[in-house]
């Protein structure tokens, strides 16, 4: 019996610099069924900055898993297939999501990842973990104003995150869904995730009060904008 296939899309904020809401990452984890899950970092969007791979750790370690992470511009693993279908999760963090696929596609990395999806482990990341998985995306990997790139195709349509947090995001995804140069798809706030089964959304869960997900769809020459229903992590 097939596996179900996972993505959970984060608009921002997964991993806090003081580490203190970690709803979304105790969330991910646990949607592996893993007691104690082998979870894989990917930073080449940020050019595996050590900072962000310090971050994961320091995150990581208020968990029962067995992290690690993959290096792409030093001592990268000789079996690449291998060291990606032996996780259980892989979490993917932000940066220029335009570079990092360029890296990806050099390295056959992506074809990996479409292989670990369709066994079943959970991929899912925030910024440009969150775009990657989509048909476009909503980047700012070239300097000036935000435009669209074309991505993986994991999942269908477009996404769009830091939708509350950078002031551009969202006037610029409504507008270029009216205009028809961005199909329909996802947005999400800081600290909001999308988790998709089997390539549909399944639900969104917050790790923010009053933080929520979103749904864009072109109607006629506009956009048309909904609220997801947003479950928050914390409880009442």
């Amino acid at each position: 019996m097939a596996r179900k296939t996972q993505i959970i899309t984060i608009g921002g904020a997964a991993l806090p610099q003081d580490s203190d809401n970690l709803l979304l990452i105790d969330y991910f984890l646990k949607q592996t069924g893993r007691r104690k899950p082998k979870v894989c970092f990917i930073g080449t969007a940020h050019g595996d900055a050590e900072a962000g791979r310090l971050r994961f750790y320091a995150g990581m370690s208020r968990f029962s898993c067995t992290p690690t992470h993959l290096p792409l511009f030093a001592r990268t693993p000789r079996d690449l297939e291998s060291f990606v279908l032996e996780q259980d999760a892989i979490f993917v963090g932000g940066g220029n999501t335009r570079s990092m696929l360029a890296v990806w596609r050099d390295w056959g990395l992506d074809l990996h990842l479409r292989s670990a999806w369709q066994c079943g482990i959970v991929l899912g990341g925030w910024s440009a973990g969150s775009i990657c998985w989509f048909e476009q995306g909503i980047t700012d990997s070239v300097a000036g104003p935000l435009t669209v790139l074309d991505c993986l195709g994991f999942l269908p349509g477009s996404n769009c995150p830091h939708y509350d947090s950078e002031p551009q995001r969202r006037p610029t995804y409504r507008r270029l869904v009216a205009q028809g140069r961005i199909g329909g798809g996802y947005a999400a706030d800081d600290g909001v995730a999308l988790h998709f089964i089997d390539g549909r959304l399944a639900r969104a869960v917050s790790g923010r009060r009053q933080a929520r997900g979103w749904r864009l769809l072109q109607s006629g020459r506009r956009a048309g904008e909904r609220a997801l229903p947003t479950r928050y992590l914390g409880g009442r």
